[in-house]
């Protein structure tokens, strides 16, 4: 090549990578907090022929703003979860009023789909590596008879349990644990490598999660009683720096069988040390779970800061 076919493929390369910044600083990251009933759905993540809640959201923004960024939640909840304050991050170039959007969202999303909130994030933000601890909610229907109208959002579970052992099992996760016995048998192992992306130690004082690691921290886990117009609740509330596929579910159906008697909730050490599926107890069904919060590092920002 000659100097001057050099200095011009240089030219045009330095031309197009200059380009390509401006186009991105045209750029704006978004953040959402939405609310869905998680019956009717496969769950969060976009599958081809299936509806799912990361599919329709892409669409809707497709819809008003002409552009398709796949918007990035802070967990993929499965078919039939619901969620009270999922978060999503996308980037748009689109100059559109945060409450214009959050508006047209609510008008074009399906009525089980809310958003609750839209605003402007910093460029770095990202729904799940941002993320830096969990809220999840477990809702046991306790009365003989579950309304028709409340039994898409709990479990159904008349039996007898033992509140006493319950929260001494509940006790027990607290802490620094391996909780593979708690995760799914095929777990989602792109979502494991690629860990919960905490910078230092976040809040709660949580450490970065390691590739691979099925190592989780539990701040809080707890069961209380709540009385509705429905009937009484007991309701597990686990709060932590990350969640195995499947791991809230199969805490509370081990917990269950504690409940009953099945269990004594002093083999749950083992079952914890066993690192083996096999050695909890079952799955609790996807309709009493929520994904009640997602925390992150409080910041300052301004939407023209970035």
């Amino acid at each position: 090549m000659s100097l001057t076919e050099w200095q011009s493929a240089t030219l045009k390369e330095t031309t197009s990578v200059t380009d390509r910044s401006q186009a991105d600083a045209h750029l704006q990251n978004w953040k959402l907090t939405l609310a869905y009933d998680g019956t009717d759905f496969q769950g969060w993540q976009v599958q081809p022929g299936l509806v799912t809640i990361q599919g329709e959201l892409q669409a809707a923004l497709g819809r008003i703003t002409g552009e398709s960024p796949l918007p990035q939640g802070s967990g993929r909840t499965d078919a039939g979860v619901h969620a009270l304050g999922q978060v999503a991050s996308f980037a748009l170039r689109a100059p559109i009023p945060a409450a214009n959007l959050h508006r047209a969202l609510n008008r074009t999303l399906p009525p089980s789909i809310r958003v609750l909130a839209a605003e402007l994030a910093p460029i770095a933000f990202h729904a799940r590596h941002s993320a830096v601890a969990k809220t999840y909610e477990y809702r046991i229907f306790r009365e003989p008879l579950c309304p028709p109208f409340l039994a898409r959002y709990v479990y159904a579970c008349p039996w007898t349990l033992d509140l006493d052992k319950l929260q001494a099992c509940a006790r027990i996760f607290s802490g620094e644990h391996d909780f593979l016995s708690f995760a799914a048998s095929d777990p989602d192992l792109s979502e494991r490598e690629s860990g919960v992306q905490l910078d230092g130690a976040g809040a709660c004082g949580a450490p970065r999660i390691g590739p691979r690691s099925t190592v989780r921290i539990i701040h809080s886990s707890a069961w209380e009683q709540r009385a509705g117009d429905s009937g009484a609740l007991l309701v597990y509330r686990v709060c932590g720096n990350g969640f195995l596929h499947h791991m809230v579910r199969n805490l509370v159906g081990t917990m269950l069988d504690v409940g009953r008697g099945q269990l004594d909730p002093h083999e749950i050490p083992a079952i914890l040390a066993a690192r083996d599926r096999t050695a909890a107890g079952p799955t609790a069904p996807a309709r009493g779970l929520f994904l009640h919060s997602v925390e992150y590092e409080k910041t300052e920002f301004r939407p023209d800061q970035d």
